[in-house]
């Protein structure tokens, strides 16, 4: 089992991405979920090669690197591109979420509500 699927418009994108930063064999998305944000957790999202122990996964061409110390974070979640006039950008649709904040960037995670403080939620 995967631990994400690609939506086809994020395939499209990501490819997309790839060719016009001229990237190197190999390199792709590299998702990684680390502590702040608004919501307790921010995803990091760039474009590099795997490191150690990342789980890889190739879709029609699209190349996306997980950090293994995300997979409980990251496990079930679809990677869509959402085109909006004032936000288009890669989103996780993240079922390990109870609560995400308003940017999209940031979440709390199931089993760690509480910690979520609406004072610092993004402008």
């Amino acid at each position: 089992m995967e631990i994400i699927t690609l939506s086809q418009s994020a395939i499209k994108e990501l490819k997309n991405l790839l060719a016009k930063n001229d990237a190197p064999a190999g390199h792709g998305l590299r998702l990684s979920v680390q502590k702040g944000g608004c919501a307790g957790m921010q995803y990091v999202m760039e474009i590099k090669a795997a490191e150690a122990k990342d789980q890889s996964l190739e879709q029609d061409g699209a190349i996306v690197h997980i950090d293994p110390e995300s997979f409980e974070y990251l496990e079930g979640c679809q990677l869509v591109y959402e085109y909006s006039l004032s936000d288009s950008g890669f989103r996780l649709q993240n079922p390990n979420a109870s609560r995400s904040c308003g940017c999209g960037t940031s979440f709390e995670a199931k089993g760690e509500e509480g910690s979520y403080d609406p004072a610092n939620d993004c402008k």
